[in-house]
C-alpha cells in the first residue's frame, strides 16, 4: 500500500483527504468551501467516480452543467473536461474514487482555473 494515507492537503477551493491508496485505485474525501470551484481539467491515465456525501454540488463534464445531491453520483470518464462547484452556503463533501493506470497528482491537466495555477 501507498503510503499516503491521513494525507490532507489544503487547496484555494477546499481541501482533500487520502482514505484509501492502493496500487489499483485511490480514495478520497473532498471538501469544497461555499464558493469553491476546482479546476476545469482532465487526466490521461485515471477516471473517477464521485459520490456527494454533503451539500450541493454543481458539476461541469464535458461542457454540460449537471446538479448532484447528496447519495448521488456522477462517473468521470478518462480523458473526459470537468469540474464540481460549490455554490451553497454550506460545505460540498463528497468521494471520489479513482481507478486507472496511474494516480498523481502530475496527471492534472488544468484548462481553466480561477486561483491561477498552472
Amino acid at each position: 500500500m501507498i503510503n499516503d494515507l491521513d494525507k490532507r492537503d489544503i487547496r484555494p477551493w477546499g481541501s482533500y483527504e487520502v482514505l484509501l491508496s492502493t496500487p489499483d485505485c485511490k480514495v478520497k474525501q473532498i471538501t469544497v468551501k461555499p464558493g469553491g470551484i476546482l479546476s476545469y481539467q482532465y487526466h490521461t491515465k485515471r477516471s473517477e467516480q464521485w459520490v456527494i456525501v454533503r451539500g450541493s454540488a454543481v458539476v461541469i463534464l464535458d461542457g454540460d452543467r449537471l446538479f448532484r445531491t447528496v447519495g448521488e453520483s456522477i462517473k468521470i470518464p478518462l480523458g473526459a473536461c470537468h469540474r464540481i462547484l460549490n455554490e451553497e452556503q454550506e460545505d460540498l463533501i463528497f468521494i471520489e474514487v479513482q481507478t486507472g493506470s496511474y494516480f498523481g497528482e502530475d496527471d492534472i491537466i488544468r484548462i481553466e482555473d480561477e486561483y491561477n495555477r498552472d
